[in-house]
């Protein structure tokens, strides 16, 4: 081989490591790029309290298995505790009896309890409410629609929202009897 043949043969290996080089430069660049713009473009919001809580309608089953509608927006003047929960968790089973015992009173007084279901059947939800007689509405998620739109992390979480449709307050984890009763009492309707 001559000197400039190897020569020759270096200069494009040369040329196509910058070729590579680039290449994968632009790539990477590129998908920084569509990393950041999805980033920009994702819905955010968090509500905080304060805030308007967003309406939504979800559907439930109920006990003659028809179709009822739930929405957010029909609760407007009472105070609404909206719990979001999953048969297959343990803490959110455990304070789904107190939600039934302050229920009927605290119905009376102006609050609703809707407690939204994350599960994946209706099936199993239908077996919980019967295994612990809840009456008030259960709205089914399956979609994750109002999960989402929520920002709902760990589970169980509940919201506070006083008549006036505002975020009272937010907590995350399971309700005590006494917890539960102290948070109704901060969104009872004004007499």
């Amino acid at each position: 081989m001559s000197l400039d043949e190897i020569k020759n043969r270096k200069s494009r290996k040369k040329r196509n490591r910058l070729i590579f080089r680039t290449m994968t430069l632009a790539v990477l660049v590129g998908a920084i790029v569509f990393a950041l713009v999805s980033n920009l473009q994702a819905d955010k919001t968090v509500y905080q309290v304060g805030d308007e809580a967003p309406d939504f309608a979800l559907n439930q089953i109920n006990k003659n298995n028809e179709l009822e509608s739930v929405k957010l927006s029909d609760f407007k003047g009472q105070g609404v505790m909206l719990n979001f929960w999953g048969t297959w968790c343990k803490p959110c089973e455990e304070e789904m009896p107190y939600m039934q015992a302050l229920y009927p009173e605290y119905k009376e007084k102006g609050i609703e309890i809707i407690a939204v279901s994350l599960d994946n059947t209706e099936l199993v939800v239908d077996g919980f409410i019967d295994k612990y007689d809840l009456t008030f509405p259960i709205p089914h998620d399956k979609t994750g629609e109002v999960r989402d739109l929520y920002k709902i992390g760990p589970i169980p979480s509940t919201i506070f929202i006083n008549p006036d449709g505002d975020i009272e307050r937010t907590v995350i984890g399971a309700l005590t009897l006494e917890s539960l009763e102290g948070y109704l009492q901060e969104i009872l309707p004004k007499q």
